[in-house]
Parts: C-alpha cells; structure tokens; sequence
C-alpha cells in the first residue's frame, strides 16, 4: 500500500432518495473494484497501489452519471507515500471504534 484516497460525493438534489441512489452506487463501485476501503458518514476510504486508486477514483463521476446523476460534486484527499510504509486506514482509526 503506497497510497490512500478519500472521496466525497454530494448530489445536487433536493430528493434524499435521489441522492442516495447516486451514493449507494460509487460505494457498490468501490467495492467491486476489490480494493481495501471504509464508508463513513461523509466519505469513503480506499487504500492500496496510487495507480489502481487514481484510475478508480477518476471513474467515480462517470458512475455517477450511469446512476441518474447530473448535478454532483466530487471531492478527493489524497495520501501519497513514495514508499509503502503508509499508515492503513485501521492504524488511523481502529481505537476511536466502540
């Protein structure tokens, strides 16, 4: 692992199940892809090689146009280590669950 991404999307709609349909198809996405990620309230997680996270995370708006979307905006953050000495996304987070 050299790398991870967190991305947000935020559909432009006032119809909750809209919005929801267009989230609940990136995060099926994400997960079809087999990398290793987490769902948050407010964004999802994925770690693993900087190439396969950078050509799925460059994916996300097309799904998200192939789930009805047309008004969406995509944030990323993005960790890059240049060796694969990054810290996982449980060594961040595993001790503020309960």
């Amino acid at each position: 692992m050299n790398a991870s991404i967190a991305v947000q999307v935020l559909p432009m709609y006032p119809d909750q199940k809209k919005v929801l349909d267009v989230v609940d198809a990136v995060i099926a996405y994400i997960q079809s892809t087999g990398v290793n990620y987490e769902v948050s309230a407010f964004e999802t997680t994925m770690e693993g090689d900087y190439d396969q996270l950078m050509a799925i995370l460059k994916e996300i708006p097309v799904v998200t146009a192939k789930a009805g979307g047309t008004s969406q905006m995509v944030y990323a953050k993005i960790n890059y280590f240049p060796e694969d000495t990054g810290l996982s996304i449980a060594d961040k987070v595993d001790k503020f669950k309960h």
